[in-house]
């Protein structure tokens, strides 16, 4: 079944409360063994000993992109692609086969050095010097969100409030749109955004593992420490789009990532 013949993953309220808020959750995504598959792919890679806590000695643990196998099965189910065509418009994103790097973050006394509030960059500058390219801190994003159509969160532990779940400032996206406005297609870099939204409620980006949720490429999210027991596995990859964003388009068949930020910037 392709996400063309599957029934719709969201409903009409879903769909709003991905435009006024900036995310949408979505429960059981993917399986909870395809997940445990994952994992245990994932401990090998990593030097700690799974049922040993006096071995977990640093507070977050960067693993390099995966692939195949459990992370594109996780990727690819027809609920999510519902999903994606449904925010993001059919034949307007890049399928993926897999999920990219891991923060996996250990329950520690230690601050991960991490957890500033951020949105995701997308693109280099067009003048950026080759240390820049490298540099994902000199990168930019841009009012179209070029290269970049949803920020996804997939759960691959169970995810309580304790166990370092992503911070989401709820309906931060408005912000970030009027933000970029005066900047146009160039964009901004280094964005400092501590105090952006911060009067805005905060949202937990918890839940079983299997839980996705598909956020706007301008939400304002952060990492924190982990004050649980067990290690949190999760994928917070990029979707990219097939179609650029467009914010005027003749036909009106705006997405409900354009129309968030289109709504975002006649309200304010």
């Amino acid at each position: 079944m392709t996400s063309t013949d599957y029934p719709p993953a969201l409903s009409a309220a879903q769909i709003e409360q991905f435009i006024e808020d900036g995310f949408v959750r979505i429960d059981a995504a993917f399986p909870r063994d395809v997940a445990e598959e994952a994992r245990a792919i994932m401990w090998r890679d990593i030097s700690f000993d799974p049922d040993d806590p006096k071995t977990w000695v640093r507070p977050v643990v960067r693993l390099a992109g995966y692939g195949g196998g459990p992370f594109e099965t996780a990727v690819n189910m027809p609920m999510l692609h519902s999903a994606f065509d449904q925010l993001v418009g059919k034949g307007r994103w890049e399928p993926r086969d897999g999920l990219g790097s891991f923060p996996v973050r250990f329950p520690h006394p230690d601050d991960p050095g991490d957890a500033g509030w951020h949105v995701d960059l997308s693109f280099p500058g067009e003048d950026g010097n080759p240390g820049e390219q490298r540099d994902f801190s000199a990168w930019r994003v841009n009012i179209n969100s070029r290269g970049r159509a949803l920020l996804m969160l997939f759960l691959f532990s169970d995810v309580g409030e304790e166990d370092a779940p992503t911070r989401i400032r709820v309906g931060s996206h408005k912000d970030i749109a009027r933000l970029l406005e005066p900047a146009g297609e160039a964009g901004m870099a280094h964005l400092w955004l501590e105090h952006v939204g911060e009067d805005r409620p905060l949202a937990l980006a918890t839940g079983k593992a299997g839980t996705v949720y598909l956020c706007h490429p301008f939400l304002i999210h952060a990492a924190q420490m982990h004050r649980g027991k067990e290690p949190r596995f999760m994928a917070q990859p990029g979707l990219a789009p097939s179609d650029p964003l467009k914010l005027t388009r003749d036909d009106g068949a705006y997405s409900p990532v354009e129309i968030a930020i289109r709504r975002a910037l006649q309200e304010g």
